[in-house]
C-alpha cells in the first residue's frame, strides 16, 4: 500500500456524479499507489469512487497524481482535477481563484469559486488542445487531449452491450481508451454515456466531454459552444482554435478519516 504519511486531508467529492478520493499533502512527491486506489475505491470493501487523486506541493507548484478505480494510472480528469482544486481552496493549500495544475498530461489552468459553506464549487480547467485522428460516427472517432477517447455514435444500447462495444473499439489502442457513446440533442447540445478506461460505466467525463463536443463541432453537428449532458449532469464545454475549456460543479460529500493499518 501507499505510504499515508503526511497526508493532511483525506475527502471525497464529485463533479456532476464523477466521484473521487481526494488525498492533500502540503510537500511532495506523491506516494500513494495503485494498490492504494484499488483498495479505497472499492465500492464495497472501500470508500468508494471512480478514482483516487492525490494533490501536493512539489518543486514546480502545485500538482496531481491520478490512478483510476482500478489502480492504473490515468493522465488527466478534467472533474478531478476541479474537484482537487475545490478542495485545496477550501483548506487553503491554494489561493481560491485560478493555479496551473501540473498533470502527467502537462501544465493544466483551473480557476475555481468556492460556496461561503466550502462544499461546492463551479470552476473551469482549460483541458488543452483536442487532437483528432479521424473517422465516422459509426465506427468510432479518436480524440486525444492528453488522454486517449473514442467517439462514437449511440445506438441506444443497453449498458451492457455498451461495455462489450467499448472494450472492441479500445481494444487497438495499446493504452486503451475511454469510449463516449454520443447522441446530438441540438446545434449546442449532445448527451452521453461513457464507459471509462479503469473505471467501467460512469456517471460523468469530463475530458470524454471535451473529447465528444470537439468531434461533434468538427463535423459541423454543434457549434464552439456546447452543454453536454452526462448521465449524471451537465457539462460546459468551449472551443477556441482546437482548445477545449471545460466548466462544471465540485461537490464535497464527505471527510474521511482512516482506520490504520490499511
Amino acid at each position: 500500500m501507499g505510504d499515508t504519511a503526511g497526508l493532511q486531508i483525506l475527502e471525497k467529492w464529485h463533479g456532476a456524479g464523477n466521484d473521487f478520493v481526494v488525498a492533500l499533502r502540503a510537500r511532495g512527491p506523491a506516494r500513494l499507489d495503485g494498490a492504494t486506489a484499488l483498495a479505497w475505491c472499492d465500492r464495497h470493501t472501500g470508500i468508494g469512487a471512480d478514482g483516487l487523486i492525490e494533490g501536493y506541493v512539489g518543486p514546480e507548484g502545485f500538482a496531481m497524481r491520478l490512478h483510476n478505480a482500478d489502480g492504473s494510472e490515468a493522465e488527466l480528469s478534467g472533474n478531478g482535477l476541479r474537484c482537487l482544486v475545490a478542495a485545496a481552496a477550501a483548506h487553503g493549500i491554494v489561493a481560491e481563484g485560478t493555479l496551473d495544475v501540473m498533470t502527467d498530461a502537462g501544465p493544466r489552468r483551473v480557476t475555481i469559486a468556492l460556496d461561503p459553506s466550502g462544499w461546492r464549487a463551479w470552476g473551469s480547467v482549460d483541458m488543452g488542445a483536442v487532437e483528432l485522428k479521424g473517422g465516422t460516427l459509426d465506427d468510432g472517432v479518436l480524440a486525444v487531449l492528453g488522454n486517449p477517447h473514442v467517439v462514437v455514435a449511440d445506438v441506444g444500447a443497453p449498458e451492457s452491450e455498451l461495455i462489450e462495444r467499448a472494450r472492441d473499439l479500445a481494444g487497438p489502442l495499446a493504452s486503451g481508451a475511454n469510449v463516449e457513446f454520443v447522441t446530438v440533442v441540438g446545434d449546442d447540445h449532445v448527451s452521453i454515456r461513457v464507459v471509462e478506461r479503469g473505471v467501467g460505466l460512469t456517471l460523468a467525463c469530463g475530458t470524454g466531454s471535451c473529447a465528444v463536443a470537439a468531434v461533434a463541432h468538427d463535423l459541423g453537428l454543434v457549434g464552439s459552444r456546447v452543454l453536454v449532458t452526462n448521465p449524471g449532469g451537465d457539462l460546459d464545454v468551449a472551443l477556441l482554435d482546437g482548445v477545449a475549456v471545460l466548466a462544471g460543479p465540485a461537490v464535497r460529500i464527505a471527510s474521511i478519516t482512516l482506520n490504520e493499518p490499511w
